[in-house]
């Protein structure tokens, strides 16, 4: 029986945007089922969870984030700004916005638009809190410019503070997260547990 994989991360991540595309490849490959679930990882999951901010990170830990994500961009071929132009950036309108499409659009297509705004980030150093940028990455995808509208109204909001909640419930304190069955595997470079999990159904 084909498995769901709660898709749990921030859309200003960058250890979500160097495993995105392959989680897409991994989840396809064993037709997994994919709920798209950004959440306010920062302002709510963290001080729930032990997280800290990049800033009020220690200046070691800081420095190793940059080193490990060069690394992984090395080995996994992937471009990499490792400090853009607009990050730290608040991600809340941008997740919203894929909740919106997700909500009208499907699960595809959310996936689409969030790989796109990740990639808007960590590559292109775009601005995803300027609702002009998002348009335009709207416009790139091929999806409709009122999904910003529809980002706006009360049940999006509401379905993004649900599921932000729901990843607290689930355990999750960092991103991406991907959760099977209950089961909790946290970043990218666990993808390989994934895939063997999804393998065995």
């Amino acid at each position: 029986m084909a498995l769901t994989v709660d898709y749990y991360f921030a859309p200003n991540s960058p250890w979500t945007y160097l495993g995105h595309q392959r989680f897409a490849e991994i989840a396809k490959a064993a037709g997994a089922t994919i709920k798209v679930l950004p959440v306010d990882l920062g302002g709510k999951v963290f001080p729930v969870s032990g997280g800290l901010p990049l800033s009020k990170r220690a200046p070691q830990r800081q420095a190793y984030r940059l080193t490990e994500l060069k690394r992984f961009s090395d080995f996994l071929g992937q471009p990499i700004v490792l400090q853009p132009k607009y990050f730290p950036v608040n991600a809340d309108d941008a997740a919203k916005l894929i909740i919106a499409v997700d909500m009208h659009d499907g699960s595809d297509a959310a996936m689409r638009i969030a790989g796109r705004i990740l990639r808007g980030v960590w590559v292109d150093e775009r601005n995803i809190a300027d609702a002009r940028d998002l348009a335009k990455m709207l416009e790139e995808e091929g999806m409709p410019s009122r999904r910003l509208d529809d980002s706006m109204s009360q049940a999006v909001h509401v379905r993004y503070e649900q599921d932000t909640q729901r990843a607290i419930d689930a355990g999750v304190f960092g991103a991406p997260s991907y959760v099977i069955d209950g089961e909790i595997f946290w970043g990218q470079d666990r993808l390989d547990f994934v895939q063997r999990r999804l393998a065995r159904g």
